[in-house]
């Protein structure tokens, strides 16, 4: 549904450019509708990508998943700018609507979930409070959704919101290097969604703690940073450290939710962060304004060192992440549709 609901949003969008028609609301509009379905699609996702692979390929199917994100997310832009050069901005919104058909089709491929039990569907129909209480006694769940939280809150505006204005302001150079930043930071969420494959179920924790330290260290270079250069190695070992978190983090929830309850803790992982984007980037924004960008840096990375930190520590302490998920009986039949 949320596939045919976004074409019909790019369409309408590619309709009103070509006809000259489009004001600020309209964009602003249709770009809430958008949220929307993204915040349905991608709890939807993440909890059907688990569900169509056996327990013990969970985490090459993440790893994958995340790798098509990434590698679409780099080669993206590219091919919209080029058609945007050509043909103009409603080709390329009419091109982005035709896209969809591709992710429509294949869904549909999908089979339909058999019934289970009368046990099993039962739980399905169970409430939301049910996922959350089991989060709430699930130490390494609860902390590796507060990680994702904090990755959200402290380091997602630098690479996104405030990535244009540290450009502009501290480096002082043009749109031209913003966009090379920008391909540098989609090759290193690539790279690093391509190494949770040869990832062991042994070592998540300590490539878990690994990135986080690389993630904090970077965003200190960038505050410090003087050149184009270090600011963009500091990009890329950046964004390989974001995307070995979410990937490894999604792994392990993925691996540890109980069946009936995946779908609704693969929304509160979701929520930690999809949910907390726009709140992340007026903080850091606001933050940056009162103190300067170079102070606020220094400032986010530091709070994520420390907050990322205290939720592994308690993770390690209580049940640890490179322990075998709990033993479950295998799905009665395949996934949902959605």
């Amino acid at each position: 549904a949320t596939q045919i609901v976004q074409t019909i949003l790019a369409l309408v969008l590619g309709m009103l450019v070509y006809t000259g028609r489009v004001h600020v609301w309209h964009v602003v509009l249709l770009a809430a509708g958008l949220g929307v379905c993204i915040a349905f699609e991608m709890p939807a996702i993440n909890a059907l990508v688990p569900e169509l692979v056996k327990k013990d390929e969970i985490a090459t199917a993440i790893a994958l998943d995340r790798s098509v994100f990434h590698g679409s997310r780099l080669i993206g832009p590219s091919v919209a700018g080029i058609i945007v050069a050509r043909w103009g901005a409603a080709t390329a919104f009419f091109a982005n609507a035709f896209t969809f058909l591709a992710l429509i089709i294949a869904m549909l491929s999908i089979p339909a979930r058999k019934r289970g039990t009368a046990e099993e569907e039962e739980q399905r129909r169970s409430g939301m409070m049910e996922g959350v209480r089991f989060i709430r006694n699930e130490p390494t769940i609860l902390a590796l959704i507060g990680l994702i939280a904090a990755t959200t809150i402290f380091i997602y505006p630098v690479v996104s919101v405030m990535l244009p204005l540290y450009v502009k302001n501290i480096l002082q150079l043009g749109p031209d290097r913003l966009g090379f930043l920008m391909a540098v930071s989609g090759i290193g969420s690539l790279s690093g969604s391509i190494g949770l494959l040869s990832i062991a179920r042994g070592k998540r924790l300590l490539f878990i703690k690994c990135a986080v330290g690389t993630v904090a260290a970077m965003v200190l270079v960038m505050s410090l940073a003087g050149s184009f250069a270090v600011t963009a190695t500091a990009m890329g070992l950046l964004s390989v450290g974001m995307a070995t978190n979410f990937g490894l983090a999604n792994t392990i929830v993925q691996e540890r939710a109980p069946s009936h309850l995946r779908g609704r803790i693969s929304a509160v992982f979701g929520l930690s962060f999809f949910g907390l984007m726009p709140i992340a980037g007026l903080i850091v924004t606001g933050f940056a304004d009162l103190v300067g960008m170079r102070h606020a840096l220094t400032a986010a990375a530091i709070c994520y060192a420390i907050t990322a930190f205290l939720f592994l520590r308690k993770a390690k302490h209580t049940n640890p992440l490179e322990e075998q998920p709990p033993a479950e009986p295998e799905p009665a039949a395949s996934a949902p549709v959605g």
